[in-house]
């Protein structure tokens, strides 16, 4: 089944990467020299091509980085992290340390933009401090 539906809805890139990682040309399955059997073979094999493959890639955007690509974008966010958190500890002005903006993350393929903005801070109560301090000298 998944194999005729990715014949169907995606033959340009299925072509691209049979003759990329395989080479086999597509029209051979009408040829004769290929079966779907093969194809659907070829296309599980594909879907462990994260970053390379362009069948993958148009399936699931989030497929379009491969590992490598997502640990950088991690350790990129966490360097920008640390040096916003270095200037605003050892800035001597206030009114400076507010104009230093937060650095937004590297956008990552699939993921929604909106779902990085800063999320709501709720912060706890006097009263809620105070019972948890009298919960925690309990133990």
């Amino acid at each position: 089944m998944e194999t005729v539906y990715a014949i169907r809805e995606y033959p340009d890139e299925l072509e691209a990467d049979l003759k990329e990682f395989f080479g086999v040309d597509l029209l051979d399955l009408w040829r004769g020299r290929l079966s779907l059997r093969s194809i659907h073979v070829y296309i599980k094999s594909l879907m462990h091509k994260p970053g390379r493959s362009v069948l993958l890639a148009v399936m699931d955007e989030t497929t379009q980085w491969g590992t490598t690509e997502h640990l950088l974008a991690r350790v990129s966010d966490a360097l920008e992290l640390s040096n916003y958190l270095f200037l605003k500890a050892n800035m001597s002005d206030a009114a400076a340390s507010e104009r230093v903006p937060l650095p937004a993350p590297i956008p990552r393929p699939g993921e929604d933009e909106t779902a990085t903005t800063e999320p709501a801070l709720d912060f706890a109560s006097g009263s809620e401090v105070s019972d948890f301090f009298v919960q925690m000298s309990q133990i």
